[in-house]
């Protein structure tokens, strides 16, 4: 006999503690996928999920690799003529960055006005968590067929992740894909994302000499390569701030108003510093190309010399529009920058790691039963559709290899959330209300989904 809603959501309740409890021990593991980081707690991450998901009822679970970080995949067969669910999420986290910057420490949960702060707290190990809770709510009483993966190397670019999808093709099909990596639109409005941006990272190096030489002396003849490289980069966007590289997609955004104020608030802008760039704003941050100055090599100002600089260098990063191209967006920056370098300073435009970006059809009985399942969770607000300016480029490799899956994009992320930077943090009531919103979409696809049988 099938659980009803009200049974479900007083399951979930009842879970809560335990799911916190669990949450919190998973941020206390550093599992940092980067270079140079002790890969070891990546490899006990993923075995604490492992054991999560054992207890959570799954009878099958296993680690896998492809030559990079351990992934979980964690199986239960559907019930007789059920469909099948893939719910996604990342156990690696990002670095801390200055550890300064945080008001407690980044591996050491702590809660403040019902917000619980920590590396990964919300990006994404309470998305791993949030499967939990829907499993645990269900316990042998699943519904539908599941299968849980959760990747170890998110963060780090998922460089093995579509070998792993192609040596698990067959463990992993699904009739719908829950990717649980996103957020929703406000703290009381959930969301479901439909379109990310693509990302296009690359190094711009100038040269104008081949050796240092006495800024006095050849100063005001001679170009340096960092003022040569300023000047190049101020190319990148026209007065207003808009991206000025020609041959980059410009999309229009769905129709939802994004309130300066708070935009900026959420931003951390500061007082008398103007956005950048014209029209929407949900257009310039979801579905428009963005340019952004990620570093600059060059002398540090405490140690630089009287000497004109021979040679300077850049990492630039390109958020690209759905529905262009990385290749050819790479290949429109390279044209742009060589043509616009000035005074003959010699360029170089290499490229260090793009992603396609996406758009998601957000229609159809997986998406009745996921919208259902959040307008119930959070008290009949029913969820928005939104785009996201980041970029997951592993959800065009979903849709590439698993075509005739629903794809959902959820996630437990507000604008408060502060993924990647200090100070992340989970609001635990909108924790509880993802949690609820997945369990009641597993009823509803069960319920909803045309049968496979």
């Amino acid at each position: 006999m099938s659980l009803t809603e009200s049974q479900l959501r007083a399951t979930v309740a009842a879970h809560m503690p335990g799911v916190r409890a669990d949450l919190d021990n998973l941020v206390r593991i550093p599992g940092i996928a980067f270079e140079s980081f002790d890969h070891a707690e990546v490899d006990r991450s993923a075995e604490a999920v492992a054991v999560l998901l054992r207890e959570a009822g799954l009878p099958d679970v296993k680690i896998v690799r492809a030559g990079g970080q351990p992934a979980v995949i964690g199986r239960r067969p559907a019930p007789e003529g059920a469909p099948t669910v893939l719910l996604y999420a990342h156990h690696d986290v990002q670095p801390v960055g200055d550890r300064t910057a945080w008001l407690t420490d980044p591996f050491e949960p702590t809660e403040r006005d019902g917000r619980l702060y920590g590396r990964g707290a919300a990006d994404d190990k309470a998305g791993i968590m949030a499967h939990v809770a829907a499993l645990r709510a269900f316990g042998d009483e699943l519904p539908v067929g599941v299968v849980v993966f959760v990747e170890g190397e998110e963060e780090f670019g998922s460089d093995s992740l579509e070998e792993l999808l192609l040596l698990h093709r067959s463990e992993l099909a699904a009739d719908v894909i829950v990717i649980a990596d996103s957020g929703n639109w406000d703290i009381g409005q959930p969301a479901l994302t439909t379109s990310l941006r693509g990302i296009v990272n690359g190094f711009v190096e100038v040269r104008t000499l081949d050796h240092a030489v006495h800024s006095g002396m050849f100063g005001g003849a001679v170009p340096d390569a960092l003022t040569a490289l300023c000047r190049l980069l101020a190319t990148l966007h026209d007065d207003a701030g808009d991206v000025a590289v020609e041959g980059l997609v410009r999309r229009e955004a769905a129709p939802l108003d994004y309130p300066v104020d708070r935009f900026r608030t959420e931003a951390g802008l500061l007082d008398g510093v103007s956005l950048i760039g014209t029209g929407r704003l949900v257009e310039r941050v979801w579905t428009r190309p963005a340019i952004s100055v990620l570093g600059v090599d060059a002398p540090r100002t405490t140690e630089a010399p009287n000497a004109l600089v021979p040679v300077a260098k850049a990492k630039v990063s390109v958020r690209i529009a759905p529905g262009d191209d990385p290749k050819k967006a790479f290949l429109a920056l390279a044209t742009h920058i060589e043509r616009n370098a000035p005074w003959g300073a010699r360029v170089t435009v290499t490229l260090e790691h793009d992603g396609a970006p996406c758009v998601i059809e957000s229609s159809g009985p997986a998406y009745d039963a996921a919208r259902a399942a959040f307008g119930a969770a959070w008290d009949g607000v029913v969820p928005v559709d939104i785009g996201v300016g980041g970029s997951i480029p592993f959800i065009a490799t979903f849709q590439d290899l698993f075509p005739e899956a629903a794809i959902l994009v959820t996630g437990v992320e507000d604008p408060d959330s502060r993924a990647h930077g200090p100070n992340e943090s989970l609001h635990l009531a909108e924790f509880e209300r993802v949690c609820i919103a997945e369990t009641l979409l597993l009823a509803n696809v069960a319920r909803m989904l045309p049968s496979r049988g």
